[in-house]
């Protein structure tokens, strides 16, 4: 789950959900939306492993640009 921030820009938030998540770019402009204008959205639904592997990418990318972006992994429906 991708959390908003008055940060990011939301030309770097579209562009982690497209090359580290694999949307499209309306997928990718639809979620970054739904981040912006409810302070949370869905960047993918992955095994556990993978989605810690992604978490750690998206942050340290963040990071690198000096982009407060967080995520946090929350459970699926079993």
């Amino acid at each position: 789950v991708l959390r908003n921030d008055d940060y990011t820009t939301r030309d770097f938030v579209v562009g982690i959900l497209q090359t580290v998540f694999g949307h499209s770019e309306p997928i990718a402009i639809r979620i970054m939306l739904e981040v912006h204008h409810t302070g949370s959205g869905t960047a993918g639904v992955y095994t556990h492993e993978i989605a810690e592997m992604k978490v750690h990418t998206v942050e340290t990318l963040a990071r690198e640009r000096e982009f407060p972006l967080r995520l946090s992994l929350e459970p699926g429906e079993p």
